[in-house]
């Protein structure tokens, strides 16, 4: 064999054992964790909070979605708060042990957040906490109506009730007998 076909096979050999070494050295994308939506999620304790986002229209009042999976046997009273104008504001959300629960649309219906004043396009700091375990607080994103499959669940504040009139009777005379 002359010098030039083993060189050849020489350098095929390295090539081969170079490119098979960056499959050891590079991470592998799937075994990290991430939020492949526009919400964002945490763990505290055994209850998970996935997909995290707030929606608003004009960003004065805001729609907090989300989902809660309670990993544990027991039921939960999941504490989330967050700040209005200095003022830290708390919710408490019951869950079930053994189970998931969407807030903010479905069978629970909104969870109407009033006076945030954070515009879409930003981020409103949550703390979520329960029992004695380490809360977590993340940033959530605040999001408009932009895309159509979030228009459906903007906020819609409570109506405000409004006094009707009553009819006051007259006073009628009437005869003694």
């Amino acid at each position: 064999m002359n010098a030039r076909a083993a060189m050849s096979i020489v350098l095929a050999g390295v090539t081969a054992a170079v490119l098979a070494g960056c499959g050891f050295v590079t991470p592998i994308a799937t075994q990290y964790q991430y939020d492949p939506s526009d919400g964002v999620s945490a763990e505290v304790g055994e209850v998970t909070v996935q997909n995290v986002l707030v929606l608003t229209e004009d960003g004065l009042d805001g729609n907090l979605l989300f989902t809660a999976v309670n990993h544990s046997e027991d039921p939960v009273d999941l504490g989330v708060q967050y700040v209005v104008d200095g003022t830290k504001v708390d919710l408490t959300l019951e869950l079930e042990a053994q189970s998931s629960t969407s807030f903010g649309f479905g069978d629970e219906g909104q969870l109407l957040l009033e006076g945030i004043s954070t515009p879409a396009g930003d981020l409103i700091a949550m703390y979520f906490q329960y029992g004695n375990e380490v809360g977590s607080q993340i940033d959530v994103p605040v999001l408009d109506g932009s895309l159509e499959q979030y228009a459906p669940y903007l906020p819609t504040p409570v109506p405000t009730p409004t006094e009707t009139a009553t009819a006051e009777p007259e006073p009628t005379e009437t005869t003694a007998p």
